[in-house]
This record gives C-alpha cells, structure tokens and sequence, in this order.
C-alpha cells in the first residue's frame, strides 16, 4: 500500500498539468482502466488521482448526509473586486513576490472564497471542483465538532473539568480516561498515537484502516472509531503541551453523542447546518458501524463553509438568528496557551494556540482559523472583517509545507480589502 500523497518526488506536475479535466479521471462509460480513480487500491489518496477525488468522495466511501434544513439558502450579496487576483506578498522564506492567483496555483486549490463584510468579492473554482460539488475538508471538520462541543459546555451537558472517563465508561482503561474534557478540546492530551503523514508506520493510517478511510489491508485490530481510540495508551502527563492528534476529536464526537444522546452527525446538523441557509446538504463520511469521521470526514460546498465562517465572524449571529454563543467564540478567539502550544514546534506558526479545535494566529488582526490536511482552509479575520474560503488538493498533507505561501497571501488581502 503506497502514501504517495505524502512521499513524493521534487519534480511535481503543477496545478495546471495535474488538473483532472485535463487528465480525464473517472471519464467514460466505462472509463478506460488508466483514468479509474479507486477505493480498493487506495489510487484515490495517489496524487495526482487525488485532485479528482477530493471532490467525489461520496462516489468512494459510505457516508450520511447532513441534511441543509427547510428554510430557503441564505443569499450572498456579490461584489466582486477584480484585482483581488493581482494583490501581491511576500512569502515567508523571503523568496520572489507572488500573487494571489499565483498562491492559488502553488497550493493545488480547487476552489477559493472572499468575503468581505458579508459580501463575495472573490469566488473562483478550478479542476474537478464546482459551485455546486461537495469537497472533502479534512481536519476543517474539528472546528465545526469542536464548535458544536463548546455549545454543549454552555448549556452545561458537558463539564470541562470532568474526566473523560466520567462520561465514556468505555475509555476508563485507556489514555482517554484521565484527560479532561478541556485537554481533549484543546488537544493537550499525551497519547501515545503518531500523526506523520510521511512515516507510513504512523498510527494515523491504522486509525484510518479501522474507520474505513482507508481499506483495511493487513489491519486487523478493532473496527471502528471508536474501537480504535479505545487501544490507546498515555504517553506522558496530560495539560503539559500542545499535540495535535485526530483522535483527540474522534472521543470529541463520542462525547458529543454520549450527552445528547443522539449520533453526533445529527448533533452536527441540527444544531449548526440547519440553521445556516446552506445551499446543499453536506455529508460526513462513517465507518462500518455508522460513526461520523468528527476529524476529517464533513463534505461540503465552498460558498456553505463560507456561510459557516462569517456566521463565526459575526459572533454566532447569523440570518436573523443566534445559531452559536457570542462568548463561544469570544472564547475562541482568545485562544488557548500559547506557551502549550509553543512546545509543539509549529515554526510557520510563532505565537499562536489552539482553543476548542480551533488554530488561533495571534496576529495583529487577531485572525482565527479552521484547517485541513491538503490545504483546506477557513481563515477568519475579525479586524479586515475578511473570510477566507481556500479547499485544495495539495499533494502534500501538512499545512506546515504551504503556509509560507498561504498566510502571507491570507494577510495580503486583509491589508488590501482594508485599505482600498
């Protein structure tokens, strides 16, 4: 089993060579045996297959829907400032000035958004993405749990300072069952789980093996999510760093489900996409027991995202109703502790934390974000009234690999939509 996507070699197709219109995935009744793009010979996480299958991942993997509600989508007021694309930066490196589109191409994105104050000012769509297609979003899913879970602190079904193991019986016995729910929400639990994309050792494969992300292999340990987070053991003392790790949402979501007594997914829809005036339906991949991937499984449309971000912005309030907390996302932009967060070694990152599975910048602007493996991106920028929208398909994982190139680019607008 190959994980090209993180292993490979310098000399990359660019965007444009690697776009899978040109290249023709999936085209075909049948398609031709060279242009398949599957599930079983993991040829759908293989770059540049991956590009397509970003965007269809229904068409791979089981999933439940996230139903929109009843209520009409919530229009978007567009004004489109077309030098958006020529706003130029410097990247982090020091290296030769880029532009926004020129960014856009570095990062592999499919699909990129702007708003500013509420209104589109940049919308743009490239390869196998489309207005209308759901994307996968990765770790942008732990915001929205993440989200959820704070709602659940507010109205006191969950307790911050409890142990999980006071709520999950099932993870009294593993490295869970000490950690507070605090420390879960802010992954500053010690489990010993490996998330290197490069090291196809890493535990991150086998918890995607038990889930069914990815096919089962030689795998034979539990089935399921939570089967999975159930194996594992404390590494070291919990509250002492910051260490980010997926299964931290996965007992999130179990969390979630356990207080509500309802499949968190459902938590998910009813209390947040519902009531966003969505567009479509979004979707959550599940594993073979019905559990929603809380980490990384929630698909959806780049113009829904956006509408989740700026309900964020502007402070839970959203088409003439109060959808999340104002001191929710108070707390949120307050972030977490830095020196924590510090001890992880995040060097595109200085100064910044993690708070309620949000990534929170520290920047002059007090910006916050939402971030996914691959380049999947909601950044909110409370001081330029800015959201950004970016889903990708880096052939890379880790945000770390592109952020010299992305947050510059994300503060070069900001500075341009404030300073006309």
């Amino acid at each position: 089993m190959s994980f090209a996507c993180e292993t490979l070699a310098q000399d990359l197709p660019s965007a444009k060579g690697s776009d899978p219109q040109i290249m023709g995935w999936m085209r075909g009744t049948p398609p031709d045996s060279s242009k398949l793009v599957l599930y079983n010979d993991l040829s759908f996480y293989r770059f540049p297959q991956s590009r397509w299958a970003f965007s269809h991942f229904r068409e791979l993997m089981p999933t439940k829907r996230v139903w929109r509600g009843a209520g009409p989508a919530f229009p978007f007021t567009y004004q489109l400032a077309s030098d958006i694309g020529a706003v130029s930066f410097t990247p982090m490196d020091g290296g030769p000035s880029m532009t926004w589109e020129e960014m856009l191409a570095a990062t592999y994105a499919d699909a990129a958004l702007v708003l500013h104050r509420g209104k589109v000012v940049y919308e743009r769509y490239f390869g196998a993405s489309s207005a209308h297609s759901p994307h996968i979003s990765f770790s942008m899913t732990k915001s929205y749990y993440g989200t959820v879970a704070a709602m659940l602190l507010e109205e006191g079904l969950l307790h911050e300072d409890k142990l999980v193991g006071e709520y999950l019986p099932e993870l009294v016995d593993s490295g869970f069952g000490d950690a507070t729910v605090r420390q879960i929400l802010d992954m500053t639990t010690a489990i010993e789980y490996s998330e290197d994309y490069a090291d196809p050792n890493a535990h991150v494969f086998d918890f995607a093996r038990a889930g069914g992300i990815f096919p089962k292999g030689d795998y034979t340990g539990p089935e399921g999510f939570y089967g999975y987070v159930a194996t594992l053991s404390k590494e070291g003392e919990h509250g002492e760093a910051f260490s980010y790790r997926s299964v931290n949402t996965e007992v999130l979501g179990w969390l979630i489900a356990r207080v509500t007594g309802e499949n968190a997914v459902e938590v998910l829809q009813d209390r947040i996409w519902s009531r966003l005036g969505a567009e479509e339906d979004a979707y959550i991949l599940i594993d073979s027991l019905g559990t929603g991937w809380a980490a990384g499984g929630l698909n959806a449309t780049l113009r829904d995202h956006g509408r989740f971000g700026e309900m964020i912005r502007r402070g839970g309030q959203w088409n003439g109703q109060l959808v999340v907390a104002g001191t929710i996302v108070q707390d949120i932009q307050r972030g977490g502790n830095p020196d924590k967060f510090a001890k992880a070694g995040y060097v595109t990152l200085p100064g910044a934390s993690y708070r309620n599975q949000w990534w929170v910048h520290h920047n002059p602007n007090g910006a916050f974000s939402a971030r996914g493996v691959h380049g999947q991106t909601i950044y909110i920028d409370p001081t330029a009234e800015m959201v950004i929208v970016r889903l990708a398909s880096h052939p890379l994982a880790a945000n770390a690999n592109y952020d010299d190139v992305s947050l510059p680019a994300y503060q070069a607008i900001a500075d341009f939509l404030s300073n006309p």
